[in-house]
């Protein structure tokens, strides 16, 4: 189990430990600024040590059975639902999600647990007939050995469980850099992990407020075999540049640019609900949030006032305080990203329907608090078209035609997700094949889940977590020809 030591915050080879040089950083509350903890700040050394332990311990590991290994990640699913609450409060206190946001984190957190728990077993290979007599072909799966994980701040346990998982139930070892705003949730998910049963070495989880000489150490080592990464596109890019180095194998969950199209044959209020929950979701932090809400003309007055009544029934404060539902952003850079672009939309032409600005009332000027906030007649010239928020903005353009919606929603370089709401079966099907995206919700603003892939197509990444193809992601083909 984790040790009461608060700054012991690395887990290498089976021990927490602390940095060699003793070098901590502060981890404060987003909502609050006040500080909750200390974190190891570890480099080159520890992060090699880690490797060095994770390489060791994969040959034991892999040759695991499946049922071993799916032992260990049931046992973890369960010590997690058993704790689930008190993992929230640190998610909320320590992210600044709202409770309510964070036990749900935690249960899909959980799902990927069970989830690859089942997979380990159904990792299957084949024959093939071969078109020689007396001779054989046969496809086997392999794990491909070291992984290198980096994980994001703003689903700081899930996107840990959607690596972890999948990496330990192919027969991987995996070495952990956890975002520096959130390392306390990565130490209480590997902590789990170990008390669960995970053998010393399978995972390692090195924390810094200097991800790049732990980054670059990841990328230069031969013996990590993959990546496997979630967050900017920009970062990803440079990752992915340097993982080719060694050809290691990469996955890429990066930004998105999400478009919303409501269609005049859908329930306007409705589809506003959606919106709305979908668009403020962990205060808009989230990479399939809506950020272009494509709304056809003949309802984009009724679904605004719709979208408008609900926006404005919010609450913003600490995650922690009861009946709130939206947090703070992560930082006083996130919090100018947001108002820079309200302001560029209202100075070419937007119409600022609600909110607009910084919330400071009520102590909330200790924290990076926006206020909910909807634009309307947004149009391509302004920088909340172009560029993705990360923040609670719902900007609604109005459109006239299936043909010029697709077009318009298709004009990004991202593709993770896109939504639509529409009572035509026909346009449902036309639309979410046309548009260029990894995932699309037709009248379903969460088509995510454990067993489901995710993931986006363009500048939005490479590869699929959840489903079947998660597991893929960490398993090598090898074929054997064999002559009788």
């Amino acid at each position: 189990m984790y040790p009461a030591a608060d700054t012991a915050t690395l887990l290498i080879d089976g021990k927490w430990l602390e940095a060699d040089d003793g070098a901590t950083f502060p981890v404060t509350a987003p909502a609050t600024g006040e500080l909750i903890g200390r974190a190891a700040d570890a480099g080159a050394a520890e992060t090699d040590r880690a490797i060095d332990a994770a390489a060791a311990a994969f040959g034991p590991w892999s040759a695991e059975t499946a049922y071993a290994r799916a032992d260990v990640l049931r046992r973890a699913h369960d010590l997690m639902l058993e704790r689930a609450e008190d993992l929230a409060v640190l998610m909320s206190t320590e992210q600044g999600k709202p409770l309510k946001a964070a036990r749900n984190e935690v249960r899909y957190a959980a799902d990927f647990l069970a989830w690859f728990a089942e997979e380990a077993k159904r990792v299957h290979g084949r024959t093939i007939p071969s078109n020689r007599r007396g001779h054989r072909f046969q496809v086997l799966k392999q794990p491909v050995g070291v992984v290198a994980g980096i994980t994001p701040w703003n689903y700081p346990m899930s996107m840990i469980t959607r690596k972890v998982a999948p990496a330990v139930a192919a027969g991987c070892t995996i070495v952990l850099k956890p975002a520096e705003q959130t390392p306390l949730c990565a130490v209480a998910v590997l902590a789990l992990l170990e008390e669960a049963g995970l053998p010393p070495g399978v995972a390692n989880l090195v924390t810094t407020a200097r991800p790049e000489p732990v980054g670059e150490r990841l990328l230069a080592d031969p013996r990590v075999r993959k990546l496997t990464f979630t967050g900017s596109t920009e970062v990803g890019m440079r990752l992915a540049a340097g993982a080719a180095a060694t050809m290691k194998r990469v996955s890429m969950e990066l930004g998105g640019h999400a478009p919303m199209i409501v269609f005049d044959d859908a329930d306007p209020v409705h589809a506003a609900k959606g919106a709305t929950l979908a668009k403020f979701l962990n205060t808009g932090q989230a990479c399939i949030s809506p950020n272009r809400i494509y709304v056809q003309r003949g309802v984009v007055e009724a679904f605004t006032e719709a979208l408008v009544a609900r926006t404005a029934t919010l609450s913003a404060g600490p995650g922690t305080s009861p009946g709130v539902s939206i947090g703070p952003l992560v930082d006083d850079a996130a919090l100018t990203k947001v108002q820079r672009q309200v302001d560029d939309a209202v100075e070419r032409g937007a119409r600022l329907v609600l909110g607009g600005t910084r919330l400071t009332e009520d102590g909330l000027d200790r924290g990076c608090f926006f206020a909910p906030t909807v634009l309307a007649d947004i149009d391509e010239t302004m920088l909340i078209y172009r560029e993705e928020t990360f923040g609670p903005v719902a900007a609604v353009i109005p459109f006239d035609t299936e043909e010029e919606v697709v077009a318009r929603a298709n004009d990004t370089a991202y593709g993770l997700a896109s939504y639509l709401y529409t009572r035509d079966l026909g346009r449902a099907t036309r639309v979410s094949e046309a548009l260029r995206f990894g995932i699309v919700g037709v009248n379903d603003i969460n088509p995510t889940g454990a067993q489901a892939p995710f993931g986006g197509v363009g500048v939005s990444g490479l590869g699929r977590e959840g489903g079947v193809e998660g597991l893929d992601e960490y398993l090598d083909v090898k074929l054997i020809g064999t002559a009788l």
